[in-house]
């Protein structure tokens, strides 16, 4: 069975998702967030990729980058996997792949899903009652965007900086976006989004990116997703 292709272009955000084997942990202690943060940083400035968000589950990662060239993020990915998996199996004494397949990508139209698609994001602690706010778990780039803590992993995108004239303005009115729940129809659509690989946003966005690409991109599942467990979201 052939491929799904993935759709990348230079400039558009794009909604990556990389899952464990059999869902499996990909992460086991404080030491293995550091090492693949530190690989993040890494290839994002070999590979000329902005990130605007992320967060690190037990067994999957979230990650919101722009890509300042096309085979960006595919080849940051392919950088994290070549030093972390190795890294990983031989600390804990393990052997084949650590990952589920290929890493699932949907490009993001910015105007109207961007900063939703952050806060689906950074909430994904919150949604597997991990903890009961954001600002509790210490692996996402929540404290990066909300509040005044450093976080050099972190570009703000355009979209962010338009919340206000300076950095506080900013970040107090993105706390505010918190405030309120996730629409119930975008929530279902980000997660269709990036399980199908298909772009998220409305027909004249997803035409553009057809044009652009030469391609159809095709359709994201209709109904809800595929039910998930607790920290698969």
């Amino acid at each position: 069975m052939p491929r799904k292709p993935r759709f990348f272009l230079q400039g558009v955000p794009c909604h990556v998702v990389q899952r464990g084997n059999n869902r499996e942990p990909i992460f086991f202690e404080a030491d293995d967030c550091h090492a693949y943060l530190e690989w993040l940083e890494e290839a994002l400035v070999h590979y000329d990729c902005e990130l605007h968000a992320y967060v690190l589950m037990t067994n999957h990662v979230h990650l919101l980058i722009t890509p300042n060239s096309k085979p960006g993020i595919s080849h940051t990915m392919q950088y994290i996997g070549r030093h972390y998996v190795p890294y990983i199996n031989h600390l804990y004494d393990r052997s084949g792949t650590l990952w589920e397949g290929r890493f699932k990508a949907s490009l993001i139209d910015s105007e109207t899903y961007l900063l939703t698609c952050m806060r689906y994001i950074e909430l994904n602690p919150v949604r597997a009652n991990m903890v009961n706010a954001p600002g509790k778990y210490k692996w996402s780039s929540y404290q990066g965007n909300a509040y005044a803590k450093d976080n050099p992993l972190l570009t703000p995108h355009s979209e962010y900086q338009a919340l206000g004239r300076n950095p506080q303005q900013r970040k107090k009115s993105y706390r505010e976006l918190f405030r309120h729940h996730i629409d119930d129809k975008d929530l279902h659509a980000i997660q269709a989004c990036w399980q199908s690989g298909t772009p998220l946003g409305n027909d004249r966005f997803r035409a553009k990116i057809e044009h652009t690409l030469k391609t159809k991109v095709g359709q994201r599942t209709r109904g809800r997703p595929k039910s998930t467990t607790k920290k698969e979201l």
